[in-house]
């Protein structure tokens, strides 16, 4: 690959694959350096609004994740004691004709092979397995990238690095910024049951939402509906650094006691026999840190919490505006960079801003949930839904 249209990008997850993919359309060669030795089946359940699916669309990845998506028909928001539902807002072909797009629930590792699958079929996209960006160097021409793998080290001149490489970013630490990501005091539990195991209620294509005393459950089918994906988050103090630490099952159920949870919720947790947890972390800035022709995306740049399910719907977003920003080769690489932190920089904010909300109102106790309850209630399915027409109509241009 000649360095003259060669972009480096330090991580294949969501957000490295989707920019891979919008970047090589434009004429652009991409070197794919990715850590992990495989990319394997990996994660569990994944949200995607219509503000990502539409690029995903755009870029031909969504037909290869039709066959496995599952189009809720809503969100079911409960109260975590008695059961009850507080509101139901509706999703479905109503929100594809609303917004242009369908609201998807996946596995993440259907998500990843789709985006593999149609990387695989780029002749300029190369994937370099077992391999990250140890250091970098810029200068007039481009930046020189020094990856290291298990075999040997190496350097390759390219015109641009793309830092996608998570919470953990060598490529942030790289341009300088020494400063670490903040835990939030909350812990998020993930597994995944059988369809067949769990009741007819909990197989309809229905996001459920239980709002408890410092907790709160999701959970939704996947894979064509054959599999339930589990998320339980608490508040805590553990904090160690991590995606797939084993959690005992006996420890979630302490903190879904049955005097705050309805005996439903309490019987779905008890079912699987795995649970893995990870803490969660993010920045007090949507800061992109970009210097020269570098610059970040995804989690590297603006880390989400999960409470309002976007952080792979933003790196979708930013790999959207960043090959916008870049346009076709033969343009000046670091200007097209400032152009995409400047235009991702408020959005990105706002809904860390929204997500962070999101996590006191879910986790609330004492007289203000009698309060939520009823704002939500008095909202209804429609008024709450409108409600997200900034984050869920939103377009590249």
């Amino acid at each position: 690959m000649g360095s003259s249209r060669t972009i480096l990008i330090a991580g294949a997850g969501i957000g490295g694959l989707t920019a891979a993919l919008a970047l090589v359309r434009l004429g652009y060669r991409i070197i794919l350096a990715e850590q992990a030795e495989s990319l394997g089946d990996v994660g569990a359940g994944i949200q995607l609004s219509p503000n990502a699916t539409r690029i995903l669309n755009a870029l031909d990845v969504g037909p290869r994740l039709k066959k496995t998506a599952v189009e809720p028909d809503g969100l079911s928001v409960r109260h975590a004691r008695s059961g009850s539902e507080i509101v139901f807002m509706t999703l479905g072909h109503g929100l594809q004709f609303r917004y242009g797009a369908p609201y998807w629930m996946l596995h993440r590792g259907d998500l990843q092979a789709g985006l593999l699958e149609a990387v695989a079929e780029q002749p300029d996209i190369s994937i370099r397995l077992g391999t990250r960006l140890d250091d970098l160097a810029t200068h007039p021409h481009g930046v020189t990238a020094q990856l290291q793998s298990t075999r040997n080290i190496s350097e390759e001149r390219v015109i641009g690095i793309v830092g996608a490489d998570g919470l953990w970013s060598a490529t942030r630490e790289r341009l300088g910024d020494k400063t670490k990501p903040r835990f939030r005091d909350r812990t998020a539990w993930r597994a995944t049951l059988p369809s067949s195991m769990v009741s007819d209620q909990f197989r309809r294509p229905v996001t459920w939402l239980w709002l408890g005393q410092n907790a709160h459950l999701v959970h939704y089918p996947v894979r064509g509906g054959t599999l339930i994906n589990i998320v339980a988050i608490v508040r805590d103090r553990w904090n160690e650094a991590g995606w797939s630490a084993p959690g005992a099952r006996d420890e979630l159920l302490r903190r879904f006691v049955k005097s705050e949870w309805a005996q439903d919720a309490r019987d779905l947790i008890a079912m699987p026999d795995t649970w893995l947890k990870w803490a969660l972390f993010d920045r007090d800035t949507a800061g992109f840190p970009g210097h020269g022709p570098v610059t970040l995306l995804g989690d590297a740049a603006h880390p989400m919490l999960p409470f309002l399910a976007q952080g792979a719907a933003m790196a979708i977003e930013d790999a959207a505006v960043l090959a916008r920003c870049l346009g076709s080769p033969g343009g000046d690489p670091a200007s097209g960079m400032r152009r995409y932190e400047a235009m991702r920089k408020n959005r990105v904010r706002r809904v860390q801003r929204a997500a962070r909300a999101n996590s006191r109102t879910y986790h609330l106790s004492g007289p203000s949930v009698i309060a939520r309850n009823l704002a939500m209630r008095w909202l209804g399915g429609e008024r709450l839904r409108a409600r997200f027409d900034w984050l869920y109509d939103w377009r590249p241009d």
